[in-house]
């Protein structure tokens, strides 16, 4: 038991907490995305709807859900004690940063993307799930009519996608960075873990940004009922 509290307080641990973090909250992503594909269904949102409520009522979705929430929590407080440390280890700049050659602003600002990400979720949550999962909705509003309702708001759509662009350079660096972290890279497969990255986060930007786009516009959602 010591040994793990010493490796977790490790910088290599910590590390490897962020890593695996963040690779389940990819798993999360994909789920995610195949539940939000539904709403696309001409069906008035009703296979959406139907889903969402299965996933409320399935008692191994609700251990996921708990796994979820600390996984965030967990990503997101590792990311701060990371970045303490290292502002620790290098009170003072270098007057010319040589070690940046090459890399993008992203990749050398990932606790930024991930704030900005964060409070993507925050607003995320308190439209979506506080409402349906703890405060309760109207009688005869579904989730799908819900979520229609937040991509007519040019507010709230600026904000999911500017969030959604966001995710997709911290999953671009991220993902690839999380293998590095765990060991699993090398000349061969370094290569394979920066493509694979990349085309995960273009397929998670493409399937995410299509939400509200398509809604905003008036190009999908047309079957699901306007809130009165």
């Amino acid at each position: 038991m010591i040994a793990i509290k010493q490796y977790l307080s490790s910088s290599i641990g910590k590390k490897t907490v962020m890593a695996c973090t963040g690779l389940f909250l990819c798993l999360f992503l994909v789920e995610h995305l195949y539940g939000n594909v539904l709403l696309y269904a001409n069906d008035g949102g009703a296979a959406f709807n139907e889903y969402s409520h299965s996933a409320c009522h399935n008692i191994l979705i609700r251990i996921i859900e708990i796994f979820l929430f600390a996984a965030i929590i967990l990503h997101v407080y590792q990311a701060i004690v990371i970045t303490r440390d290292n502002a620790k280890a290098r009170p003072i700049k270098y007057a010319v940063p040589t070690s940046h050659a090459g890399s993008s602003w992203f990749s050398r600002n990932m606790g930024i993307t991930g704030s900005i990400i964060f409070f993507f979720i925050v607003v995320h949550l308190k439209n979506f799930f506080l409402p349906y999962r703890i405060t309760s909705m109207e009688d005869n509003v579904t989730l799908a009519m819900l979520v229609k309702s937040a991509f007519q708001v040019p507010l709230y759509t600026g904000i999911y996608i500017i969030g959604i662009t966001f995710l997709f350079f911290h999953l671009s660096h991220g993902f690839r960075s999380a293998f590095h972290t765990l060991g699993l890279n090398n000349k061969k497969y370094t290569p394979v873990w920066k493509t694979t990255g990349t085309i995960f986060a273009w397929v998670m930007w493409l399937g995410f940004i299509s939400f509200p786009i398509l809604f905003y516009f008036g190009i999908a959602g047309g079957s699901i009922p306007n809130i009165n």
